[in-house]
């Protein structure tokens, strides 16, 4: 990994951990402190699935500018340390998210939780279990399910780790030509290639498996604080209409549609969230 510092606004600082959530299981969190404490929410920052923290730099580099914020790496990722057998579906990351909001020790009603990708889906998945409840949530194109093709699960059924390399040149044709518009945002495959290269294939490997027959929709119901959904109609692969069925099952809900993922990997995604929290605080 890079110098985390350049992830940081000017005089913002940072401080990398593993936090235990079960027994042999360990999360990295990097905690970023702004240059000032100006009194704003901290942030649970959980990304995406497989997804690297190179792919959030300028989002981090503008959130830190007011915001104290803990940037958790889910199990999936090569950075946790798993020792014996560990499930890696949606349910399980989500109550790892719910055990790092405790070891933190966040302020109830205090913080906010953003989430991008699974690290969305996981924090409403986890939302009902939470202790402490934030103040509210900020999801970037949630999973309602994740759709991977009957081929593609026989292909990783019978698919031995060590062999990974072989298999990482059709999933990336297969993305490019089946589940995203390369021609409308080309960084998001290069994003997502750079994420296939970089991930674990033992830990990929069980990790679809277990995410394969996933739905969100019965978890929804249970989020009872206001939420900005930030979708993205030309991202195909995160399903903008599930996007919309999401915007309509969750009671306090505000949604901006950015366009492309690219869009929401910028900083204007970060202001959007401040004018929602500028909004929620005027009520």
């Amino acid at each position: 990994m890079e110098d985390l510092k350049a992830y940081c606004s000017p005089g913002a600082v940072y401080k990398d951990r593993m936090v235990n959530v079960d027994v042999g299981i360990d999360l990295h969190v990097i905690t970023f402190t702004p240059a000032r404490d100006l009194g704003n929410p901290p942030v649970l920052f959980v990304a995406g699935w497989i997804s690297q923290i190179s792919g959030w730099k300028t989002v981090l580099k503008e959130m830190t500018k007011d915001f104290p914020v803990h940037y958790v790496e889910t199990r999936e990722k090569t950075s946790s340390r798993i020792a014996g057998k560990a499930d890696y579906g949606v349910t399980p990351v989500g109550e790892d998210i719910a055990k790092i909001v405790e070891r933190l020790d966040l302020p109830p009603r205090r913080f906010v939780m953003f989430g991008s990708s699974l690290g969305a889906t996981a924090i409403v998945d986890c939302y009902q279990s939470l202790k402490r409840k934030p103040l509210a949530l900020a999801l970037i194109s949630p999973n309602a399910t994740f759709r991977v093709p009957r081929i593609w699960m026989v292909i990783v059924t019978l698919f031995y780790p060590p062999l990974y390399a072989l298999i990482r040149p059709p999933v990336k044709w297969y993305l490019k030509n089946f589940r995203l518009d390369v021609k409308v945002d080309h960084e998001q495959y290069a994003k997502y290639c750079d994420a296939i290269d970089a991930a674990d294939p033992w830990k990929l490997r069980k990790a679809v498996l277990a995410v394969s027959k996933y739905q969100i929709w019965d978890r929804l119901e249970f989020v009872d604080v206001p939420v900005l959904l930030v979708g993205a109609t030309k991202d195909v692969l995160h399903e903008p209409e599930n996007l919309a069925e999401i915007s309509r099952r969750i009671r306090k809900i505000e949604t901006i549609d950015m366009g492309t993922n690219k869009a929401t990997h910028s900083e204007r995604v970060v202001e959007e969230m401040r004018s929602f929290l500028q909004r929620l605080s005027a009520l």
